[in-house]
């Protein structure tokens, strides 16, 4: 069972060790899909449309292309929104502007905080949520998500107290 990945000895190829997209350097020597899935706000759904679109193979090594191709990749991430349905992106009808994009990067993390602290300071139930450190999606609390001390009963206290009265009553 072998794995035929360019190898730069063999084939007289220079493999660039970082690609940069974006604010993000991606691994050279990963596969172009699983590559690109480094970046936040692009899953392995996405890394695939790109290569597709890109008439790249997803499975070709990135570091490997050439920069005519690299450009090509760099289009579509930045470009993403325009290329997809609206369902397929990860900021569909932003809250001042009413656009949908696709946000990667820093740009996703930024995007994100501020609709958090939007939340928060008007007081949306998700918002009180946030405030408050507790889930916001709907998952179960009874049993889990809990942040205080020890839970149920705790023996080791109970023996200890058990052995201070037992030792104050031989006194």
């Amino acid at each position: 069972m072998s794995t035929e990945e360019p190898d730069a000895d063999e084939d007289g190829e220079d493999i660039q060790y970082f690609v940069r997209i974006g604010q993000t350097d991606l691994d050279g020597t990963k596969s172009v899909e699983r590559a690109l899935t480094d970046m936040n706000g692009v899953g392995r759904r996405a890394a695939r449309i790109i290569a597709d679109k890109a008439d790249v193979d997803r499975r070709d090594v990135i570091g490997a292309l050439d920069e005519s191709k690299i450009d090509g990749i760099v289009d579509l991430v930045q470009g993403y929104a325009d290329e997809v349905p609206e369902w397929l992106t990860n900021h569909q009808r932003d809250f001042f502007s009413g656009e949908t994009t696709h946000e990667v990067g820093n740009d996703l993390d930024m995007s994100r905080r501020q609709d958090i602290n939007r939340m928060k300071m008007v007081d949306t139930y998700r918002g009180v949520r946030h405030k408050r450190g507790q889930k916001v999606r709907g998952q179960r609390t009874k049993s889990t998500g809990r942040t205080e001390g020890t839970i149920g009963v705790n023996v080791e206290a109970i023996k200890e107290e058990q052995a201070e009265e037992a030792a104050a009553e031989d006194e």
